[in-house]
């Protein structure tokens, strides 16, 4: 069940484009709801480490926001308290889905998971890593701008 706080898609997006980070990244919120958030970032060269597979930075950066996005849809603005990933294999690809769901919504802590896909030049996507994340809600007020 959702909190009155919690965030749908606009909500989101609005949060999305606030944080300076998810935009120099070009994140976009592309669905978002009932626990569950999908996010869509571009293959850029200018993100990738030295083999030439997107950094790990990013990789985590991808599955924090999709797992702390997906758990803001239940019970509204949430900070990680822990988050561990697992990279799979090399994310390389045209573009990269990130799908986050919540596990366990409670009032003091949120479990969520996500999976990051790497899609190749025909759109087939490819699991590359995954990640999980205890968040805490923090209580915070959505901005007015944000309602």
């Amino acid at each position: 069940m959702s909190e009155p706080g919690a965030f749908d898609l606009q909500a989101l997006n609005a949060v999305n484009a606030s944080a300076a980070f998810n935009r120099a990244m070009g994140f976009d919120v592309i669905a978002a709801g009932k626990g569950e958030v999908t996010i869509r970032m571009n293959w850029r060269d200018d993100l990738t480490q030295y083999s030439g597979h997107l950094h790990a930075g990013l990789i985590a950066a991808l599955l924090d926001t999709a797992c702390g996005f997906a758990a803001a849809t239940l019970v509204g603005a949430v900070t990680a308290s822990h988050f561990s990933m697992n990279c799979l294999r090399p994310a390389v690809g045209r573009y990269f889905v990130a799908s986050g769901t919540t596990l366990r919504a409670g009032r003091r802590q949120v479990f969520a998971r996500a999976e990051l896909f790497a899609a190749d030049e025909r759109d087939d996507l490819t699991l590359v890593a995954t990640g999980e994340t205890v968040l805490v809600p923090t209580g915070e007020p959505r901005k007015a701008d944000e309602s």
